[in-house]
């Protein structure tokens, strides 16, 4: 596990292998779940029938293929194989077929529902799918050294450009800087609105929480100097997501992000 005296923080990559994969297969299988769960309303009269949304599809021989691959029945075996896919992932690891066949589900899932259900969540999911579809490819037709190094410099960057956006995002708009955000979002959120009397409603507060999202988010990058400083980033990044969830029920932000952390770790290790 240590990969030389100056770090006994320095992940191996057997280790961040295993730990990516199960976090990912954690947070696709609950994705999984949740579609499997709504099954009810994809169909019938339900909110998201397919015979509508079909006509998003230009292509009347992908249309075709699409009204059969989602038809009620096949939709649930796509769900299915997705989850015996997934276990496979945590039990054994990933190979070529069961992370290529989960790529492609993703892709189909994602026309589903008109390119993402949940927002960032499904872009991250997609991102470290990606990334270990690019790792069981040049592994495959290369060396797993080389196919490795590539798909964890892909989530890394993806992950760390995810965070620094939305830190320069915020810098630039003037809600966040003097703090009427916070409020403004926590009102929105599931515990809300907010008390008259609560604490977040302190101007103060509010100001030092919006600059603490702000400065952490934007530093992000910095997380790649060093390992060390890569697992403080990803712990405050696990309770921010983890806030996030709490406060407004977006609990895929949580489990699509983590699963980025070994990458990010790894990629600091290296440098």
């Amino acid at each position: 596990m240590i990969l030389d005296w100056h770090s006994a923080y320095i992940v191996s990559t057997p280790l961040a292998i295993r730990a990516m994969e199960l976090l990912f297969a954690l947070s696709l299988g609950i994705q999984t779940l949740e579609y499997w769960r709504m099954r009810s309303a994809t169909q019938g009269r339900g909110l998201w029938i397919w015979s509508i949304q079909r006509y998003d599809i230009p292509q009347p021989s992908l249309r075709q293929f699409l009204d059969v691959l989602f038809t009620p029945a096949s939709f649930s075996a796509l769900l299915a194989l997705r989850l015996l896919a997934l276990l496979s992932v945590a039990i054994q690891g990933g190979d070529l077929w069961s992370i290529g066949f989960l790529f492609v589900s993703n892709l189909a899932i994602l026309i589903r529902w008109r390119g993402a259900f949940n927002g960032g969540s499904d872009f991250m999911t997609l991102v470290v799918l990606t990334g270990l579809f690019i790792a069981q490819l040049v592994s495959h037709f290369a060396s797993p050294e080389l196919g490795w190094r590539a798909g964890f410099w892909y989530i890394t960057i993806q992950s760390i450009t995810s965070y620094f956006m939305s830190g320069s995002v915020k810098l630039l708009k003037r809600e966040w800087r003097d703090g009427r955000a916070m409020t403004i979002f926590l009102n929105g959120a599931i515990h809300g609105p907010l008390r008259t009397n609560h604490w977040l409603r302190k101007p103060w507060v509010a100001v030092i929480s919006s600059w603490s999202f702000i400065l952490w988010e934007s530093a992000a990058p910095l997380a790649l100097l060093d390992a060390r400083l890569a697992m403080v980033f990803c712990t405050i990044a696990a309770l921010f997501h983890f806030l996030v969830f709490w406060y407004f029920g977006l609990n895929r932000f949580f489990w699509a992000w983590l699963a980025t952390f070994p990458a990010i770790v790894w990629c600091a290790g290296q440098i």
